[in-house]
């Protein structure tokens, strides 16, 4: 059994030619056909940061559905611009919104998850500080998060802002990072900013990015897909 998980950068749903365009970017998510999306830049940045993306238009024209999760702010979708979507009628067990170290202000989600034909898994959605030094601390509580998962498997999603290869990832020992391709800049990708880390016991059966022409001018991003294997099924527990 396999899960598909995808995470976004939705640019507060700004595209490559400056119009903000909240449609796009819900074609772009539905032809992932993804089980969880984890999405950044949800919000916009300054003053009370209302939804860029609202819940209203996820219900209308997804099948995703935004459990009760943590809110910036009164009028925000998400959590420092995160938040973690499920297909409807999959239970959301738990959610921890984590504040995460660094010179400015950033967050992510851990939520817990239970598919209909899986046990329970917990993903951490994020979009990590710019600075290098904030991102290693930030993995680190991330880390720790996903240790504690267990024995439930875990993983992490999103937009991590590390360029290079072999860097930024020291406190990941034992962890396992995927880079399914270039991502950014959507119009030109050559960045594999985005990216997916997963615990001992998950494994990534396929990747990639969904690069199309509309998803190329929709966001600055190019999302990212993951077909992950591992859930123990019902049928295996017993």
């Amino acid at each position: 059994m396999t899960l598909r998980i995808a995470s976004y950068n939705l640019h507060k749903c700004v595209g490559a030619d400056g119009r903000h365009d909240p449609g796009r970017i819900i074609a772009v998510m539905n032809a992932l056909q993804a089980d969880v999306i984890a999405l950044q830049e949800v919000d916009k940045r300054m003053g009370a940061r209302p939804a860029a993306l609202t819940q209203k238009l996820i219900e209308a024209e997804t099948d995703f559905e935004r459990h009760d999760m943590p809110r910036t702010g009164p009028d925000s979708l998400g959590w420092h611009g995160q938040v973690v979507l499920v297909r409807r009628g999959t239970r959301v067990l738990g959610v921890e919104a984590i504040t995460l170290p660094g010179l400015e202000p950033r967050g992510a989600l851990a939520v817990r998850i239970a598919p209909d034909n899986g046990g329970p898994f917990t993903m951490v959605g994020a979009h990590l500080g710019l600075r290098r030094t904030d991102r290693r601390a930030q993995w680190t509580r991330i880390a720790q998060l996903m240790r504690d998962a267990r024995p439930h498997p875990a993983l992490a999603i999103g937009d991590f802002n590390e360029w290079r290869h072999e860097r930024g990832f020291e406190t990941l020992t034992g962890f396992h990072v995927h880079a399914p391709g270039a991502s950014f800049p959507a119009r030109a990708p050559f960045g594999r900013l985005d990216r997916i880390v997963t615990a001992p016991g998950l494994r990534v059966v396929r990747a990639g990015v969904l690069d199309t022409p509309l998803a190329r001018v929709a966001s600055d991003h190019l999302p990212i897909w993951a077909d992950i294997g591992g859930i123990v099924t019902r049928a295996q527990r017993i």
